[in-house]
């Protein structure tokens, strides 16, 4: 089946051992195959754009963007829905959004849903909040993660339960 959307990441890999088994249980991504990550734009295009142009932009702004150590060393909440851990810095990735976004205009996060795009690690979402708790209990105790961040990811798949998603292209930072 072919896929219907894309999206920009950057892969946490360290953060796998700690988040994984929790993200499968918690965070519908997971079952798609995304490995622990946070989104730097989502959609993106539809998968029929993505030609060489736009990869050659992506690859442009990647570079313009200085390779970082991100840390994972606190919780965050978006109501009492989503648990999710927070970058430290998060403005790279904010550089990210926002670099690509002046070059692609009409692609906005999360379909402009959110005035302030906060990034994250997604944990768990929409599940009862004693599981989403527990889950984020657990993992504090592992903190802080530490990742150096290198590589801007664009993936393609089905949002939908038993999607594929796969990596299209990867762009190094700069």
């Amino acid at each position: 089946m072919e896929p219907s959307h894309s999206a920009l990441i950057v892969t946490i890999p360290e953060a796998e051992p700690v988040v994984g088994a929790h993200r499968e249980r918690l965070d519908t991504a997971a079952s798609w195959g995304v490995p622990a990550h946070v989104t730097v734009l989502y959609p993106f295009l539809p998968p029929g754009r993505l030609d060489q142009r736009v990869l050659g932009t992506l690859s442009r702004v990647a570079a313009g963007v200085p390779a970082f150590f991100v840390r994972l060393e606190r919780l965050g909440w978006f109501g009492d829905r989503v648990v999710w851990l927070a970058p430290e810095p998060a403005e790279p990735f904010q550089q990210l959004t926002a670099a690509i976004m002046g070059r692609f205009p009409g692609v906005r996060p999360y379909e402009g849903a959110f005035d302030d795009v906060v990034p994250h690690l997604t944990i768990g979402h929409d599940h009862p909040a004693p599981a989403l708790t527990a889950a984020g209990e657990a993992i504090e105790a592992h903190l802080p993660i530490r990742s150096r961040v290198d590589t801007l990811r664009l993936i393609t798949g089905r949002p939908r339960p038993g999607g594929s998603w796969l990596t299209r292209a990867l762009f190094p930072l700069g």
